[in-house]
């Protein structure tokens, strides 16, 4: 009988601190969604005190997605569990986390509080979360470097006060295995009642080591990980999802535990999360990177003809990839597109979606011989969610030489009218970026751009995603063409109507 290990996804919440994410509430609705296929135990919608925009995100989970547990996090201050409960309490499962730091350092320079008051500040915020809401948990903040037998106070006093799950956070990174191990037995050996409740941990990866730490606390006691799609969060991020689930799945036989993840949806998943923050893979990240199933090695490639075992611990298969390529070009109908995105596990898209991908498809095909799966993902991400468009490119035309000065002259659309613009740059993007900025009136900063090929070859299809930057809020956009300069200013078209999008929301 194998030990259940309960994966709570921290994604929409400690994610989207790492710097440059700004999601807004229908990108959150369909990351939650994919979650929810997932098979995630919890997700950690938000910290619906801190802005309006994550109150409302908060709410709107709640409200569509069923099966999880909806979490939403708090200070250990009776506003924030108030602000929080008022988002939380359309969930059908509705827990309310809240936490304090309980380190020597952060009582005395952060919270600028005793360890009595720390203590009796858990047992009133506790006890008044738990008025509200059946299920509550509750942070030791900076838990690894908090003395243990301070800590062991402070969790006896949460779950005295009514705390359904206890979390022991690595905030800052520095536990090691070994020593965070340790510190997860010893709550389990030190803590009465400890055994009645959940057991969580929270690893951070300054020091590269959260999934070894999570694991290493699986091990002495803990049965509930937080994590994050791709590892993202504050500073070097969070323990990798991914890797924590594959860890205990490929290795039952070690670590005598098992999830609830659907891991045929995990590469979905990390794709769609990667496509929505803007934030890319690296190609040698493991379970989930370019990489990962890549066998370039004349060595590997003999034994993996042999057995695939040979190089292969897990298949592809079991993190929803698909060896096999079918080649799609201008040829191909309608019936062979839809069957190849069942192939590839799209099977959630309505017809809209399908008709959307598709038109783009023949378009891209009479650009491109061969379509590859690569190709077929990154129209069908860039259709997933799309925000109402103030403007859209209708046409631009671009003049440029070594020797000339760029210039670009690009034809906008809105609801009510065409506008066209031209400018000089330092290259044909420069050029291009400042004549949508003339079209649309719009001074913004160009904060990050990124390019790259999703496909190999002269033809590769080019990604580009571009975050800019107005009044300290930052948007991403994206946009894919075999056309970098297309890509671009397309990209920069959607970053500006998803800033509009979020002004009028506000």
């Amino acid at each position: 009988m194998y030990e259940r290990v309960y994966i709570f996804d921290t994604t929409l919440r400690d994610g989207e601190q790492s710097p440059g994410i700004n999601l807004n509430v229908q990108e959150k609705l369909e990351i939650a969604a994919q979650l929810e296929r997932l098979g995630v135990d919890a997700i950690e919608a938000g910290f619906p005190v801190a802005s309006k925009g994550d109150f409302e995100a908060v709410k709107a989970i709640a409200q569509n997605i069923r099966k999880p547990i909806i979490v939403g996090l708090a200070r250990a201050v009776e506003k924030d569990i108030e602000r929080a409960w008022e988002a939380l309490k359309y969930a059908a499962r509705p827990r309310i986390h809240t936490f304090i730091a309980t380190s020597d350092i952060h009582m005395e320079y952060k919270l600028k509080m005793t360890p009595n008051q720390v203590l009796k500040r858990v047992h009133e915020t506790v006890s008044f979360a738990k008025s509200l809401c059946p299920d509550v948990e509750f942070s030791a903040e900076d838990g690894s470097r908090t003395r243990p037998e301070f800590l062991f106070e402070v969790i006896k006093t949460a779950i005295k006060a009514g705390a359904t799950a206890i979390n022991i956070p690595d905030t800052v990174g520095y536990g090691t295995p070994q020593e965070f191990g340790g510190l997860i037995r010893s709550i389990r050996e030190n803590v009465e009642g400890i055994d009645n409740i959940i057991l969580s941990v929270h690893c951070h990866n300054d020091l590269g080591m959260a999934v070894p730490n999570s694991l290493s606390a699986i091990q002495n006691g803990a049965n509930q990980i937080e994590c994050t799609i791709n590892g993202l969060g504050e500073r070097a991020g969070n323990a990798a999802l991914e890797e924590i689930v594959m860890a205990l799945k490929t290795r039952k036989d070690f670590y005598g535990c098992e999830t609830g993840i659907v891991t045929e949806e995990i590469y979905r998943t990390s794709r769609l999360v990667s496509h929505l923050t803007g934030i890319h893979i690296q190609p040698n990240k493991a379970i989930t990177g370019a990489n990962a199933f890549a066998h370039e090695s004349g060595i590997h490639q003999h034994g993996m003809l042999s057995n695939r075992e040979t190089y292969e611990i897990m298949t592809p298969e079991s993190v929803g990839l698909r060896q096999s390529q079918m080649v799609l070009g201008k040829h191909s109908g309608r019936h062979a597109f839809e069957e190849k995105l069942e192939e590839m596990g799209y099977i959630h898209l309505d017809a809209d979606k399908i008709n959307q991908a598709f038109e783009k498809f023949k378009d891209l095909a009479d650009k491109k011989k061969h379509i590859m799966d690569s190709d077929i993902e990154a129209l069908v991400n860039e259709k997933v969610i799309q925000v109402p468009a103030v403007y859209d490119l209708e046409y631009f035309h671009i003049s440029s030489g070594n020797s000339t000065i760029a210039t670009s002259t690009v034809q906008m659309k809105t609801e009510d009218e065409i506008i066209q613009e031209a400018a000089c740059g330092d290259g044909p993007i420069d050029a291009t970026f400042k004549a949508i900025d003339r079209a649309a009136g719009i001074e913004v900063e160009l904060k990050d751009y990124y390019l790259r090929a999703v496909t190999s070859g002269k033809d590769a299809l080019g990604e580009v995603t571009v975050k800019i930057g107005r009044n300290g809020d930052v948007f991403v956009g994206r946009g894919i063409s075999t056309d970098v300069i297309e890509a671009s200013a397309r990209a920069y078209v959607n970053a500006i109507n998803k800033m509009l999008y979020e002004s009028e929301m506000e």
